[in-house]
């Protein structure tokens, strides 16, 4: 489990864990062992990905979507058409819209001489919580930069802001960081000791996320280069 030392509120003079409470959603059933709620390591796997899945009920079946998000300390951001589904549903709903949202990244496919032990080596981060549709201009702003920056960090100083019909076909939601969880798993096969001698190839196929040669719009116009916040990539 994660340690117990104090990081800063946001209020001055106040102190919040370092960790997420573990609570009944949080502890996993099964390999308890590769669960962490530490705060640095949950944001850390949050930033680094792009495509969040968002689970929530609708007329009584479950319904899961792609998409992207950001994160504003202990909260997230997630945008969408107004009418979508979790984002109308929000709007309806006064005391917010209960939803799970979920991160993966795979780190690894892990070969074991038996089919039972294959594995993947992987980081995700489980949120558990109550949606709600942001109203506050201020913050829908903050949100949206928040998003792009998300994407490509620095990207949202390097474009126009949203205008006022932009910013009204756009809503979005904030989900509050409070029930939370990461789970990872690293490290070889575990197979049987007594399917060591067995004459098949084990271990792990490493993956990695990389950036191909940035490709300009063909309407780029002459002169402008490529900024240094994509270089860095």
């Amino acid at each position: 489990m994660a340690e117990t030392t104090q990081e800063t509120s946001t209020r001055p003079g106040t102190t919040l864990p370092a960790a997420y409470t573990p609570t009944n959603r949080t502890v996993p059933t099964r390999s308890k062992d590769r669960a962490a709620y530490d705060h640095e390591l949950v944001h850390a796997i949050l930033d680094e990905g792009y495509v969040c899945h968002l689970g929530f009920v609708r007329d009584g079946a479950p319904v899961v979507l792609p998409t992207l998000y950001g994160r504003v300390g202990r909260r997230l951001y997630v945008h969408g058409s107004t009418g979508s589904r979790p984002l109308r549903m929000t709007g309806q709903a006064d005391p917010g819209l209960p939803v799970c949202l979920t991160v993966t990244h795979v780190d690894g496919l892990v070969l074991a001489r038996s089919a039972f032990h294959h594995s993947i080596n992987y980081r995700s981060v489980v949120v558990h919580g109550i949606a709600h549709q942001v109203t506050d201009p201020d913050e829908k702003r903050t949100a949206l930069d928040a998003l792009v920056d998300h994407v490509v960090p620095g990207r949202s100083y390097d474009s126009r802001p949203a205008n006022a019909k932009e910013l009204a076909a756009t809503a979005v939601i904030s989900l509050d960081l409070d029930e939370v969880s990461a789970k990872l798993r690293t490290g070889g096969p575990n197979d049987e000791p007594e399917d060591l001698s067995l004459p098949h190839w084990t271990g792990v196929l490493p993956l990695a996320k990389g950036y191909g040669a940035p490709i300009p719009a063909d309407d780029l116009a002459p002169g402008i280069e490529l900024p240094d916040y994509l270089t860095t990539l």
